[in-house]
């Protein structure tokens, strides 16, 4: 029976995850440390602490003899996309692959959020379907197509994603970075704060605004749990807004709501509630690599079809 080794290493997390016969048998995480006061990261420091921190990882789940090794390679499936951060854990990687002689496949660490999600909920059917998926976390706000595994990106921010809104505005509430359960934990409830105007055209959206909003409201003496309360709030709003025009041109698709951000309760509430939509629990949710660990199962088990990228390699 097939054991295999997933690994992450995005901006904020060291990760690694095992999968055996459609299971994940562990995933474990070490965050990145980021100064008080800071709001993130520089890539070097990045790649330093995963160096650190991955025999660190590697030591909890035990000796293990793999039948393949997958990892994420870099944030996107877009031409270009790159982060030196991916680079420690493809290093890693590929000199487990290369001394075991066991197959790598290299995958993106958004992909990797999304088949997360889709085993944490119980769909992983929709591999081999069509589903909309929004991807929602401290650098990224995406809404996507997707259909038998092919990613077309439709829509999403133009300017800051909805996790960088909420580290910066964070921040300055003098709250741990990274801000997102800080957050949620100190805000007014949103369903009775007004969000702001909404920048949000057709299937694409602007959140600067929304970041100039709440630091007016931090300026005029506003209470944190109300400046808090507003973020969630407009956020919520924006990715509603979002989402009604997605389903108006893709009716019936089930909605797939991924990232970081998207662990948070009221969000899921309020999205869940109006469109049924497919939350992942927080722990995947938020940077992991438990679906890189099912992408390298289902796609060693000739379950989901090679690509380009993914087509395995000794190394």
């Amino acid at each position: 029976m097939s054991i295999v080794l997933g690994i992450d290493t995005s901006n904020y997390t060291s990760s690694c995850a095992v999968s055996q016969a459609g299971k994940i048998l562990c995933n474990v995480r070490e965050m990145l440390r980021v100064a008080e006061g800071e709001r993130g990261l520089r890539q070097s420091d990045a790649v330093f602490q995963h160096t650190v921190n991955l025999p660190k990882v590697f030591s909890t789940i035990g000796t293990q003899a793999f039948d393949a090794v997958g990892v994420s390679d870099r944030p996107r499936d877009v031409e270009g996309s790159y982060m030196p951060c991916f680079l420690s854990g493809v290093a890693v990687a590929s000199a487990l692959s290369a001394t075991a002689g066991v197959p790598l496949y290299r995958f993106s660490h958004q992909a990797g959020h999304l088949a997360a999600a889709l085993y944490a909920v119980g769909r992983e059917d929709l591999h081999q379907a069509e589903y909309l998926a929004f991807h929602v976390s401290g650098g990224t706000t995406e809404l996507m197509h997707v259909k038998e595994g092919t990613v077309t990106l439709l829509g999403g921010t133009k300017d800051i994603s909805c996790g960088k809104a909420i580290d910066r505005i964070g921040v300055r509430l003098g709250l741990p970075f990274p801000c997102g359960k800080h957050l949620e934990a100190i805000a007014d409830d949103p369903d009775g704060i007004k969000p702001g105007k909404l920048s949000v055209t057709g299937l694409s959206c602007n959140l600067s605004g929304l970041e100039n909003r709440a630091a007016a409201l931090c300026d005029a003496g506003a209470e944190p749990s109300a400046v808090a309360g507003f973020v969630l709030s407009h956020i919520g709003a924006v990715l509603e807004a979002l989402t009604n025009h997605a389903l108006a041109l893709y009716p019936g698709l089930p909605v797939l709501y991924a990232g970081g951000v998207m662990s948070n309760r009221y969000l899921k509430q309020r999205l869940g509630n109006r469109f049924d939509g497919l939350f992942a629990d927080p722990q995947f949710s938020c940077d992991n690599a438990a679906g890189i660990a099912r992408l390298t199962e289902l796609t060693y088990r000739g379950v989901l079809p090679l690509t380009e990228r993914s087509r395995p390699t000794n190394g």
